[in-house]
């Protein structure tokens, strides 16, 4: 598989928490997002981590790291405007690899049999995203939110990270991008390589708002009880 590493984008302005920056809001007594990295840390796999941070937390960032002593931490960088520009930040500080993984450091619950999965699904099709089948019906609708269509279910998974790729594809792919995009899955899409859905959780959330701070919570407590 060769070497691995990670960029873990925490970079985001938390307008939907009130303008509190989650990445450092204290979960069971533990930022955030040093949740998340020690997933990383404690990975076999994996190699080194670029933790990418808005400008204004890199020194709460550093110290961060330096106290809870996460030695695969290489670097610690700014993120960028959009979200594909924080993770370009990061892979060009990434020393060379043959993947990596990108992940939002705002979801905290993955466990190590998930890491694998993307890796090896990576390992085979260059390019895989964790992801889930929807359970809801998921209907189209017109800008004054009139419904045009009920999708097919069957069909639809929703995206999550990690998000897993060959290096040098995903560097390819940043530098062709010229439009936004929600996800670097969305970009080697567009140059028209494959790329693997495999299994993540239904459990990976993402911290986007203070209710999910509580069922954040509730999940790390049943995963170490």
């Amino acid at each position: 598989m060769g070497k691995v590493g990670a960029v873990i984008v925490a970079a985001g302005r938390s307008t939907r928490m009130g303008g509190v920056d989650k990445t450092f809001v204290p979960i069971l007594g533990v930022p955030l997002v040093a949740h998340t990295l020690r997933r990383f840390e404690s990975s076999p796999q994996v190699d080194e981590i670029v933790l990418v941070l808005a400008e204004e937390s890199l020194d709460r960032g550093r110290q961060l790291v330096k106290e809870r002593n996460f030695r695969k931490v290489t670097h610690i960088c700014a993120g960028g405007q959009r979200r594909q520009d924080s993770v370009r930040n990061g892979l060009d500080l990434l020393t060379a690899c043959d993947l990596v993984l990108v992940h939002d450091g705002a979801r905290l619950c993955l466990d190590e049999a998930m890491l694998q999965r993307g890796l090896d699904a990576a390992a085979e099709f260059g390019s895989a995203v964790a992801g889930v089948p929807v359970k809801d019906t998921i209907k189209s609708v017109s800008s004054d939110q009139m419904v045009n269509e009920t999708l097919d279910r069957s069909l639809l998974w929703a995206a999550q990270s990690p998000q897993v790729f060959r290096y040098e594809l995903l560097m390819e792919a940043h530098r062709a991008c010229t439009v936004d995009v929600t996800d670097d899955a969305a970009m080697v899409e567009a140059l028209g390589y494959p790329v693997k859905m495999f299994h993540g959780s239904y459990e990976n959330i993402k911290v986007t708002t203070a209710e999910d701070l509580i069922i954040a919570e509730a999940l790390l407590r049943s995963s170490s009880s």
